[in-house]
C-alpha cells in the first residue's frame, strides 16, 4: 500500500522499528506474497528464529527482501534509509550528504555520501522507465562549473554542458552532453522526446536547427532572445526555471558536484520535479530502490564514471 502525503512525524511513527520497515519493503516488492529470486517459487516460509530470512520450499534457497537490490549488503538500519529517502524526496533544492549525516547521526561522511548516491541511482532507474516527453516541449542548455581564479565569469573552461528538456507543465529531463554540437543535442532530443509532440521550442542557437528540425520541422519553433523572450506561447521560460532549481541545489545544498557524478544529481532533480504532484512519491522511490541492482562503493568511486 503506498503511503501518501506523509509528514516527517508520521513517517517516524509508522516506521520507527526495523521490522515495520522490512514488512513494508516486502509488501512493496511482493504485493501478492514473497517470490523466490532463484526459481520464482511462491511457497515460502520464514526461517525459525530469523524472521527476516525467507526459505523457498521448492528449491530450499534462503533469501531476504533486500537480495539483488540497492539495499544489498548495507549495514545501515532501514529506519535511516527511510528517513534519508524521505528527506531527499521532500527537499525541493536537494539536501547534502553532510546534512544527512548530521540529521540521521550517521557515523561518517562517506557512508552518508554513499547512501545518497544509491538513492539517486534508484531515481535514475525510475527516470529511465518513463515514457518519452510529449506535449509542448522546451529545450535549453547551460554550463555547470565553478569559478576559477584569474578567469572571467563568462569563461567556459573547466565547465560541463547540460541540456535540459521539459514538458510545459509536466516532466523534466536533464543530461550531460560532451559539447553543444548538433549531433550531441540531437542524440539527447531523440533519447528523451517523443516524435508525437504538439510543439518543440528552443532559442536561436544555430546547432538546434539541424538537431531538432529534421525530425520535428512542422512543429519546431525558435524564440530569438536578442529580440524578445516571449512571443505568445513560444518561449523557453519553463526550462530556464528548471535550471534555476538545479543551480540553487548546487550552490545552496551540495556546494561541490564532480563532473563524474553530475548526471546522478541531474537525475535526482529531474525525478523529484517530474513526480512533484505524485502523492505517493516516497513509496515510489522505495519501490525503485527495491528494483535497482546493487551499486558497490568500489564501482561508485572507480576512476571511470559508474
Amino acid at each position: 500500500m503506498p503511503y501518501t502525503r506523509m509528514s516527517l512525524p508520521e513517517l517516524m511513527e509508522r516506521f520507527n522499528r526495523e521490522d515495520k520497515c522490512r514488512a513494508y519493503l516486502e509488501e512493496l516488492r511482493w504485493p501478492d506474497g514473497p517470490v523466490c529470486p532463484k526459481c520464482d517459487g511462491t511457497e515460502i516460509a520464514r526461517v525459525g528464529g530469523r524472521t527476516e530470512v525467507l526459505r523457498c520450499k521448492s528449491c530450499e534457497h534462503q533469501f531476504t527482501v533486500t537480495v539483488g537490490t540497492i539495499f544489498h549488503d548495507s549495514h545501515l538500519p532501514f529506519t535511516k534509509w527511510f528517513l534519508a529517502t524521505y528527506l531527499i524526496c521532500a527537499s525541493k533544492k536537494g539536501i547534502s550528504a553532510l546534512q544527512i549525516k548530521g540529521m540521521l547521526r550517521i557515523g561518517g561522511y562517506k557512508t552518508a555520501w554513499y547512501l545518497c548516491h544509491r538513492i539517486r541511482q534508484a531515481m535514475t532507474r525510475a527516470n529511465g522507465n518513463e515514457a518519452k516527453l510529449s506535449g509542448t516541449i522546451e529545450i535549453e542548455d547551460t554550463w555547470i562549473g565553478g569559478r576559477q581564479e584569474g578567469v572571467g565569469s563568462g569563461s567556459r573552461e573547466n565547465k560541463t554542458v547540460v541540456v535540459g528538456i521539459t514538458e510545459r507543465g509536466g516532466r523534466l529531463r536533464m543530461v550531460v552532453v560532451p559539447d553543444l554540437s548538433s549531433a550531441s543535442i540531437g542524440r539527447a532530443v531523440r533519447r528523451y522526446v517523443s516524435k508525437d509532440v504538439e510543439m518543440i521550442v528552443s532559442d536561436e542557437f544555430a546547432a538546434y536547427v539541424p538537431a531538432i528540425g529534421p525530425t520535428y520541422k512542422p512543429k519546431y519553433r525558435r524564440i530569438k532572445h536578442a529580440e524578445t523572450y516571449v512571443m505568445g506561447d513560444i518561449h523557453t521560460n519553463s526550462v530556464e526555471n528548471r535550471f534555476s532549481l538545479l543551480k540553487q541545489g548546487i550552490i545552496g545544498s551540495w556546494h561541490k558536484v564532480s563532473v563524474k557524478h553530475l548526471q546522478r544529481y541531474l537525475e535526482e532533480v529531474s525525478f523529484r520535479f517530474s513526480q512533484r504532484k505524485n502523492p505517493a512519491l516516497f513509496s515510489l522511490t522505495l519501490l525503485n530502490l527495491l528494483n535497482t541492482s546493487p551499486l558497490t562503493f568500489n564501482r561508485l568511486t572507480q576512476k571511470k564514471a559508474a
